[in-house]
């Protein structure tokens, strides 16, 4: 199956990577690269597979485009089981080609001990994919696991000044939500074997499972924790803004548009098919929580100072809309989640890919240190406006495609969440408008930090990359709806609670 030879593929070329890193850096990027790229080889085929799925109108008979299993623990039921639907190669798709960014911005970034940071950069691709493909919860759990510990070194070996403080915290905070998980997990194997007298880690088996009263409730609630720990959202998203801070640009770009979808798409893939009644049950204080994160974090945004911290709780806001459309669950919702989370992925990269680069240039990330640089770097300043313009929500990209298809799928099932979370739509241009002011426009402060060197060739293709995919995105999005209609529907029909299906 092609979806273990890219996960072997970005492994093998991490473990190249650091093999030649003594040797030579640049033997060691461009063994990362030939990793990435016979990974991106092996994906083609899946994403023809999906096209020709959705052209042929077969519909939801050809939900999963890819399917292997094999054993590996069969005394306790765990078999190496991935199955692949559209969703899935989607999230696959943004993870290889942020993969890219993240390379690419690494060029010129990491000088020291570059091939092991390309081995974990690698590792935490191949994790990330592996989470998304994999349907052993066991599985599951082991690439979880597999994704988190390369970013904490990520952030530890390559971080600025306070990088320990920054990646004990995320360790701290994801590890413990994962324990709970896998207690959850667990405790969700042990009813099924009650109730069927196998065991079976496996998500189709365990859709079977009757999960409804208090104990099933508690389970969904210790995959939502962890879940939503990774999104983040409000209340444990406070390990956010202190790891892109102190991550080096890479990192912030893996963190911001791969790690964090990871949490949407276990709230997506796992807490209604799972825990139907329990999710249903738990709607009301879900799409609460996912209001208060959209407007809480905005308001912390505009208290921030530094580039990165400010990015880095706008984004927080952003992914309250996917826990409101998560829960509203219902077609309309789900399909703007996803592009949201595409398009969040690609707006987000690129903030954070240009706020690196201003690090590098001015080596300052406070906006009071920074000031009149859009005639300095012309060609960076224009690229800043668009993205923290396309991170607002403007008409025309894809970030507003994925906001309005959430409020008006949102709307079908809260009206007054709906219009509550709409003022984050308000109140994001004020805070794309402190960076753009401080940083960009303006007569400079005494303290402004000068920089004469504007994008280099590398830096605009990677930039031009991430413009054009939500351009793409916005005037277009039924090429990801289209894909992903047959995996959403079945999600649907599996998340409907006793006596509702239709």
């Amino acid at each position: 199956m092609q979806v273990i030879g890219i996960i072997v593929s970005l492994m093998a070329g991490g473990l190249l990577a650091m093999a030649l890193g003594p040797k030579s850096a640049q033997a060691s990027r461009l063994a990362a690269l030939a990793g990435l790229a016979v990974a991106t080889i092996l994906f083609f085929p899946l994403l023809m597979l999906a096209i020709s799925e959705t052209g042929s109108g077969t519909g939801a008979g050809a939900v999963w485009l890819s399917q292997i299993s094999i054993e590996w623990i069969p005394r306790f039921g765990i078999r190496l089981l991935f199955a692949v639907d559209g969703i899935a190669v989607i999230l696959i798709g943004l993870t290889l080609l942020l993969g890219y960014i993240s390379l690419l911005s690494a060029w010129s970034e990491i000088t020291k001990r570059c091939g092991f940071f390309y081995f974990c950069l690698l590792f935490t691709l191949a994790g990330v994919v592996g989470v998304f493909s994999a349907l052993d919860l066991f599985l599951f759990f082991v690439f979880w696991e597999v994704m988190l510990i390369p970013m904490f070194l990520i952030i530890t070996v390559w971080g600025h000044e306070n990088r320990y403080y920054a990646a004990l915290k995320f360790f701290i905070y994801t590890q413990a939500s994962s324990l709970l998980m896998l207690l959850s997990m667990l405790v969700l194997v042990h009813m099924h074997w009650q109730q069927s007298g196998t065991i079976s880690f496996s998500w189709f088996d365990l859709l079977e499972t009757d999960t409804s009263g208090r104990l099933g409730f508690w389970l969904m609630l210790g995959f939502f924790v962890a879940f939503v720990v990774k999104l983040p959202g409000i209340p444990v998203h406070n390990w956010l803004p202190d790891a892109h801070t102190q991550a080096p640009t890479p990192g912030s770009i893996l963190l911001a548009g791969i790690l964090l979808k990871t949490g949407a798409y276990g709230l997506l893939r796992f807490i209604f098919p799972l825990f139907p009644e329990a999710a249903l049950e738990f709607t009301p204080i879900a799409m609460t929580l996912g209001v208060i994160s959209v407007l809480y974090a905005a308001k912390l945004a505009f208290a921030q100072n530094d580039i990165k911290r400010l990015i880095a709780y706008a984004s927080i806001s952003h992914m309250g809309f996917v826990t409101l459309g998560i829960f509203a669950w219902n077609a309309i919702s789900l399909q703007g989640t996803l592009v949201q989370i595409v398009a969040h992925g690609l707006s987000s990269a690129g903030l954070f890919a240009i706020a690196g680069l201003i690090q590098q240039r001015t080596h300052t990330r406070a906006l009071d240190e920074l000031g009149g640089l859009w005639p300095q770097v012309p060609r960076l300043s224009a690229l800043m406006m668009f993205f923290a313009i396309a991170a607002l929500g403007l008409p025309g990209l894809g970030n507003f495609v994925g906001e309005f298809m959430i409020l008006l799928g949102t709307f079908q099932t809260s009206p007054i969440a709906a219009v509550v979370a709409a003022l984050g739509m308000v109140l994001a241009p004020v805070y794309a408008l402190i960076i753009m002011q401080k940083a960009f426009f303006g007569t400079p402060s005494a303290d402004a930090k000068s920089t004469s060197v504007d994008l280099v060739p590398h830096e605009i293709f990677m930039l031009a990359i991430l413009v054009v995919g939500l351009i793409i995105l916005g005037f277009w999005p039924g090429l990801l709806t289209n894909l992903s209609e047959p995996g959403m529907l079945d999600l649907m029909r599996n998340g409907l609670p006793a006596g509702q299906g239709g």
